[in-house]
């Protein structure tokens, strides 16, 4: 498994072999059932993430028990609770498998630790938080701009992959609307 992480690396920075099997050594390797939780809100989130295969969702629940998505990862994508991790703070999310899924577990210390004595470690993880905060930036955008329908079709171009896997619900979820505006939004477009 970690072979898959190896090469999603190496095609994002030049990694030499060393730096790599660096790397490998402080990896865990975690399998994670359907329905399974990787953290529970109110626990402390203390890694750095990475979805070898499957689909996971990261979401709260509110006090009226509704779910609220936040996002979701799969293959070669990045999951956790960024400011559980950087804060020390118990997570307000939870992060649960939508299928089975298998991820790579780099404890906060040590990836710590590799991303000061590899740079292009550094340098991929600055890339992320980037890309990781412009694609917040146009969600945001796209929740307080956007009808329903924008949202929707947003959605598919974006993520096609993904609305080909998840349940409706949850994409209603995520795209902060009931699963009913969502049905009649998909028969209006389809």
């Amino acid at each position: 498994m970690f072979a898959v992480f190896a090469q999603y690396l190496q095609q994002h920075a030049p990694f030499t072999p060393n730096e790599i099997a660096q790397i490998e050594a402080v990896s865990v390797v975690r399998s994670v059932r359907k329905r399974q939780y990787l953290l529970q809100a109110g626990d402390i989130w203390s890694y750095n993430a990475f979805v070898v295969n499957g689909c996971l969702r990261t979401y709260s629940v509110d006090a009226k028990g509704a779910e609220h998505i936040l996002n979701f990862a799969m293959e070669n994508w990045w999951i956790g609770d960024r400011e559980s991790l950087t804060t020390g703070h118990p997570s307000r999310y939870n992060i649960e498998a939508i299928e089975d899924s298998t991820v790579i577990l780099i404890n906060k210390e040590d990836f710590d630790h590799l991303r000061q004595q590899i740079p292009a470690l550094h340098e991929l993880v600055n890339n992320i938080l980037h890309r990781s905060f412009l694609a917040s930036q146009n969600r945001i955008h796209s929740a307080i701009s956007y009808s329903a329908e924008e949202k929707y079709r947003e959605f598919l171009l974006k993520y096609p992959a993904i609305a080909l896997r998840i349940p409706q619900h949850m994409v209603a979820s995520y795209l902060g609307m009931t699963t009913e505006t969502l049905s009649r939004i998909r028969r209006h477009i389809e």
